[in-house]
Formats: structure tokens, C-alpha cells, sequence
């Protein structure tokens, strides 16, 4: 039976792409022919170069038009492509590295130091060939690497080869914010479903014009990227977000559609309110993920991109990306409503896919009615297993073919699934446990705490207490006009104060249940520390605000 390839999207490119442009990255720009022959010379040249299928090449770098090639070229001859994350140390780096034993690295300039301590240490025996994406910063050292060009253009094999199928294309590292990352293992039927499910319900075509705002080494980014090949769509990529680049590349390449999440939204509204950018009307799609964004949020894009249908997506890397998808907007409305419900039942995170099964499995031991209970799925999306030591392991999160998400939740009569916190995430409050999500309003980032017009965000997290186990503590960020006010320090009554007292009444105006109003608040006056894909890193922040909270504290 023939089994499906990554890489089979080339030909339709080439057949309905071939003299227009697909890929644009500051001054390059290629067009379908050209994307395609830099795909297969890249990898007919790693063949011959000695990288074999089966093996595992590991890549590091921003975003750029070579690495896109390379996500499908490593794959091509049958290899498997293993990108790390750029924000790593070179220590993290090793722990994934030591996870797939890579026979090859890859790397852009910036990373040259680590590909020179992998050479001088010979950690890794299996790396055999070293290969730069554009010059390394150390030309001293440059001898010892060859580039990506200089691979394409000495090959001298045919590049008319038949892509080589395997079982894994992918190994997409968790974000390893509460330990050592892991690395997922995913499959070229995974990949290609998680894209047309994409193609289905966002509707991209041809015409689109897609900018690369998540990095390539991160499941959402991956799979998007895919989806906008499959399709057809043009490329625009930079090296990595920030919002002036990112609104300068809409302008300036009529952008249609890009993905986000609720920081790199956040950064986008900044930045237009304070270069008085009136609206970019080219936008017609955005997917969310990583979290729900806030109605200011919501009301935000849809006034910058107002032609845009904003969808919300709840996945993993496990899972090959999203689950489930949900319209949170509607542009032909002149004011829009935040469709995503934010109950005390939960979040509403919408419909699976067509090609995603989900259930619920419930506490057999908990004799109570309610419906909630671990989030389960199943189906060609799922993951093939851990990758460790060449080998795949399922054991873990994998039971009779259902993939454990980790979260908990129910599904309503409509089919919609309702999220309420993580397994491993809770908090126990004087014998209740307390999901952090549950006290957020949108999933994962904003909490009720930010419907407060004083409060620019908010994370919540468990501290330990003799008494209860756990106090609930929420670590808040205010807005640039209001005043945060400790206990030891008189309220001026001048209406734009906040304080730990006003923050405690405002959440029980809320109607939040008394024991998930949080005991503690602290203000937090730096940028929240975050993982590569806007997530924050709650555990480290908890690290911060212990070292800094005093018996004196005005929490």
C-alpha cells in the first residue's frame, strides 16, 4: 500500500506554481520551480553526503527560506529532521541532542559556537557532517563546515529521485518549561492530515500570502508552514517575530493570514496603537493557538485586521498540533462578540477536526455527576511515540491507541469540548484542587484578574501553605496609567489604583468561589518570562516571585 510523503506537495507546486513566487525572504525570492529544485538538490546533496534514511539530522536556526527547504529535503531522502529550539542554552541543547543522536547538524550563523564546542568536545560521535545556513559568524572555523548552497550545488546525483517514505518524518521537542524536553516523534500521515484539517477549516488556497510568525522549530509553525505548501500559498518569512518587522512584512507583501499567539497579538496591538496604524486590510485569516485571547484582545485584531476571520485552536505537540478549532470573530459584523465562552464550567476550546477523535474519561472512583475528565484522543494525527535512543516509546501517554493530552475537561451536547486545567497543573486549596485555568477566563494566560481595566496580565500559580497545602498567589503586570498601590502605602482615592485589596474584591464581584480567589497577589513589573511560542513559564516565574517575597510583602 503506498503510503503518504511530506514532500508529494512539491509536485502540485510545481504544476500550479511553477513561474510564481512562493517564497519571499527579504531580498530572495524564489519562485515554485526554484523552491522545488532547491528541495530536491538539497536533498540529493545530504544523500551524498552521507546522510542515510533512518537517520536523524538536527536543526537549528531562525526562520529563513533554507530551512523551510531543509524541513522537507531531510525527509525526502528518508531521514528524519529533528529542529531545536533557538532560545535553548547550549546545555539544553545537549539533552536533546543526546535524545536522537543526530548523524548531521545544521545551523545558521548565529549558532556557529555551538556546531565549534560540538566538534572540540565530540559529545556526539554520530555527527559526521556539519552544514551551515549561510556563512558562520567564526570564518576561522569555516573550513571545517560546509553550506547548504555549497551541498546543493556539488551534488551530483540525480534530483529526480522518488521521495523515501518512513514511519517517522519529525522529532518536535516539547517546550521542556518543567523539565527535559522530550522529543515527540511524528509521522508523515500525521503531518499531512493536521495540514488539510487546516486547508478545511481556516481555507487556505493559493492565493494566500502567509507570514512565518512562529518559528519553524515549533509544532504550530511546522504544520502551518506544511498546510500553506500544500496549498499552494506564498511564503514570507523572517528571521524571527517581533511586531515592527512583522507589520512592515504585511504592508509591504499584502499578507493574508498568519498564526499567533496571545503575546505575539499583544505585541502586534502595541505596536499599531503607538505607530498609529489604522488597519491592514489584506489580512483575511489568523489561527490563535497556545492560548485564548481576550476580548480587548479579540476587539483589537479586529479593528487592525478587519477582514480577517479569527479562529482559536487547542492542540499539542503530540497530538501533530491543533485538536479543535473555533471562530472567535465574525468581520462582516461592525462590532464583533468574542464567541469563545469563558464559564466557571470552563473554556470553550470548539470542535475537533473531521479527523479527530476525542473523549473523556472519567474517575470510575468519583461517584459524583459531573462530566469532566482527562482529554483523551485518537486517530492518524496522534503521535508515533517518544523518541529515545533510536527507538520509539508509547508506554508513556498512549493506552489501546488513545493518546493521554494531559488535560482535563468535558464535552458538551453540541460536540464542543470544554477545557478546565491540566492534570499536573493543579493547585490544592484547603482539600479542593484548583485548575490555574479555572481561575483564568481564557485558557492558559489571561485570568479573570484581567478584566480589570487596571491589569495588563496575570498568572496564577500555587505556593506552599502549612495550613491549606497550597495558597493560590497571582503575580500581576498593571497598565502604563494606573498606580499599584502596596499595603504599607495610603490609596490616594484618584480612581486608577490597584491594589492586592481592590484586585480580592474585584474577584469576588466576579462570583469566583471562595477558595479560588487568590490569597496572594504580587506585582510584576518586567516582561513575564515565556517559551518560544508565548507560553509562560510558570514554574520559573514561581521561582522568581518566591526569592522575592519577603515576610514584609504587601501581597
Amino acid at each position: 500500500m503506498a503510503s503518504g510523503h511530506i514532500a508529494q506537495c512539491l509536485g502540485g507546486i510545481l504544476a500550479r506554481r511553477a513561474g510564481a513566487t512562493v517564497a519571499v525572504s527579504g531580498d530572495l525570492r524564489l519562485n515554485g520551480a526554484q523552491l522545488v529544485d532547491g528541495v530536491r538538490s538539497l536533498a540529493a546533496g545530504l544523500l551524498e553526503r552521507g546522510v542515510r534514511p533512518g537517520d536523524v539530522v538536527a536543526v537549528v536556526g531562525f526562520n529563513s527560506i533554507e530551512y523551510m527547504e531543509l524541513l522537507l529535503a531531510i525527509p525526502y531522502i528518508g531521514a528524519v529532521v529533528a529542529p531545536l529550539n533557538y532560545r535553548w542554552s547550549f546545555e539544553e541543547a545537549v539533552q536533546a541532542l543526546e535524545l536522537v543522536r543526530p548523524s548531521a547538524f545544521i545551523f545558521d550563523g548565529a549558532y556557529s559556537s555551538w556546531a565549534l564546542r560540538l566538534m572540540e568536545t565530540q559529545i556526539f560521535s554520530s555527527i559526521c557532517l556539519y552544514v551551515t545556513i549561510g556563512n558562520p559568524v567564526n570564518t576561522s572555523q569555516g573550513a571545517n563546515f560546509v553550506s547548504v548552497d555549497r551541498v546543493k550545488r556539488t551534488c551530483r546525483g540525480t534530483t529526480e529521485m522518488e521521495p523515501v517514505s518512513r514511519d517517522v518524518a519529525l522529532i518536535c521537542f516539547t517546550s521542556g518549561t518543567t523539565g527535559q524536553p522530550k522529543g515527540v516523534a511524528i509521522s508523515h500521515t500525521s503531518l499531512i492530515i493536521q495540514s488539510l484539517a487546516k486547508i478545511a477549516v481556516v481555507g487556505y488556497g493559493e492565493d494566500d500570502v502567509y507570514l512565518h510568525t512562529a518559528p519553524l522549530c515549533h509544532i504550530g509553525g511546522i504544520s502551518s508552514c506544511l498546510a500553506i505548501l500544500m496549498a499552494g500559498g506564498c511564503h514570507v518569512l523572517i528571521p524571527k517575530f517581533d511586531a515592527k518587522s512583522a507589520i512592515k512584512a504585511i504592508q509591504e507583501h499584502k499578507v493574508t493570514c498568519f498564526i499567533t499567539v496571545p503575546t505575539i497579538m499583544a505585541d502586534l496591538m502595541s505596536y499599531s496603537r503607538k505607530g498609529k496604524i489604522s488597519g491592514c486590510g489584506s489580512v483575511t485569516k489568523i489561527l490563535n493557538g497556545g492560548g485564548g485571547l481576550s476580548d480587548e484582545l479579540i476587539n483589537g485584531a479586529s479593528h487592525l485586521f478587519f477582514n480577517a476571520a479569527i479562529f482559536s485552536a487547542y492542540g499539542m505537540t503530540e497530538a501533530c498540533s491543533s485538536l479543535t478549532f473555533m471562530p472567535i470573530n465574525k468581520p462582516e459584523l461592525q462590532e464583533t462578540k468574542n464567541q469563545l465562552s469563558n464559564q466557571s464550567e470552563g473554556v470553550c476550546v470548539g470542535k475537533p477536526s473531521p479527523h479527530v477523535e476525542i473523549r473523556i474519561d472519567r474517575d470510575e472512583s468519583n461517584s459524583s455527576s459531573s462530566l469532566m475528565g482527562k482529554i483523551l484522543t485518537r486517530g492518524l494525527h496522534t503521535m508515533v511515540g517518544y523518541w529515545g535512543n533510536n527507538t520509539v516509546d508509547t508506554s508513556e501517554s498512549v493506552r489501546n491507541g488513545w493518546l493521554d493530552t494531559g488535560d482535563t475537561g468535558w464535552i458538551d451536547r453540541t460536540g464542543k469540548l470544554w477545557l478546565m486545567g491540566r492534570q499536573k497543573g493543579r493547585i490544592k486549596s484547603g482539600g479542593e484542587n484548583v485548575y490555574p485555568e479555572e481561575v483564568l477566563i481564557v485558557l492558559l494566560v489571561e485570568l479573570v484578574l484581567s478584566q480589570h481595566p487596571g491589569v495588563a496580565k496575570a498568572v496564577v500559580f500555587g505556593v506552599p501553605d502549612s495550613r491549606l497545602g497550597e495558597k493560590i498567589v497571582a503575580c500581576v503586570s498593571i497598565r502604563d496609567d494606573w498606580r499599584w498601590v502596596d499595603a504599607t502605602v495610603e490609596h490616594q482615592g484618584e480612581g486608577k489604583e490597584v491594589s492586592a485589596h481592590i484586585l480580592q474584591e474585584y474577584c469576588r464581584i466576579k462570583n469566583l468561589s471562595r477558595f479560588k480567589v487568590p490569597r496572594l497577589y504580587y506585582h510584576w513589573s518586567r516582561p513575564f518570562p515565556v517559551t518560544t511560542t508565548g507560553k509562560i513559564k510558570r514554574e520559573e516565574l514561581k521561582a522568581n516571585v518566591l526569592a522575592c517575597m519577603q515576610p514584609h510583602s504587601s501581597l
